[in-house]
């Protein structure tokens, strides 16, 4: 696979700009993917500074850049921790991640991640994890389908396309992607069809991955991994990573509120630095996957 099939870095300049770049620093490239961000980062670096990138997806280890400051971890960075002690790295100065799916696994019909092709049900990041697409749509009961297309695809009819799609694998199971589309063409108004569809794939995409598993495994390793004034910048596409990033930044919790002192104050491990960023028109014109990218920038206080 050639890098320039990973199109374009979203918001590479303001995700960069965000990490306060030191010439000596040591940097972490959570979604290595085609290499974009992780090339701007090596530009601002220094001799002595180094730069470690995390990637599960066997396609990126093909872009993987010949510079000794670089080093690629073939994992996920749920484990970021663990494999930077393995380094003999305790901390950092920044970690910088583009979550979501790179436009290069959407764009490879065989990885089952896009409506537009016409493919086996996929959607595996890390190609040799066991739960596929097709284990989701096929083997979930009712009630566990249901809660995933509710949760994660945000849809209003997750019952009725829970029961619909249990319905429909009775006599085969479903497939492919088209097959799945066949299964809730009563859902897919002309109007609505890509919008529906788009929210359903999410969804199973999310539980494939344990999107949101991994995102809370990260951040809650966030306080130990950076240094003191250590930034993270983090590039979200949908409001439930967004939420996640944003709470975390400003109380240090997913859920609830952080137990204060006699003075209603409370500590919180970050602080966010400047406000939200989104992509300029111009950016979303060149690269159509950029126009829901939300970026938060937060220092370790």
């Amino acid at each position: 696979m050639k890098t320039m099939e990973y199109h374009n870095p979203v918001l590479l300049h303001e995700t960069v700009d965000g990490l306060n770049i030191k010439p000596d620093g040591v940097y972490v490239d959570v979604t290595f993917g085609g290499g974009g961000h992780s090339k701007e980062i090596l530009k601002r670096l220094g001799e002595n500074g180094k730069l470690f990138a995390f990637d599960q997806d066997p396609d990126a280890v093909a872009n993987k850049l010949d510079d000794p400051r670089f080093t690629l971890i073939e994992e996920n960075f749920r484990y970021i921790k663990r494999f930077l002690r393995f380094y003999g790295v305790k901390e950092v100065d920044g970690v910088l991640g583009d979550f979501g799916v790179s436009s290069h696994q959407f764009d490879v019909a065989e990885r089952g991640f896009s409506t537009r092709f016409e493919a086996d049900l996929d959607m595996r990041m890390n190609q040799k994890s066991k739960l596929s697409a097709y284990n989701v749509v096929n083997e979930y009961e009712e009630d566990q389908l249901r809660n995933v297309i509710a949760q994660y695809g945000e849809l209003r009819s997750a019952s009725a396309i829970a029961k619909t799609i249990v319905e429909a694998r009775k006599d085969n199971p479903i497939v492919t992607s088209e097959q799945l589309k066949k299964a809730l063409a009563k859902f897919l108004s002309p109007r609505y069809e890509n919008k529906i569809l788009a929210q359903v794939y999410q969804a199973i995409r999310i539980e494939v991955n344990q999107e949101i598993e991994v995102l809370k495994e990260f951040l809650k390793q966030m306080p130990e991994v950076l240094k003191p004034d250590g930034r993270i910048s983090l590039i979200s596409y949908h409001s439930l990573e967004d939420r996640l990033v944003k709470r975390f930044i400003r109380n240090g919790l997913f859920e609830g509120e952080p137990e204060r002192d006699m003075f209603g104050n409370f500590e919180v491990p970050l602080k966010k630095v400047g406000g939200l960023v989104i992509p300029s028109k111009e950016e979303i014109k060149i690269n159509n996957r950029a126009r829901s990218a939300k970026l938060r920038v937060a220092q370790k206080i």
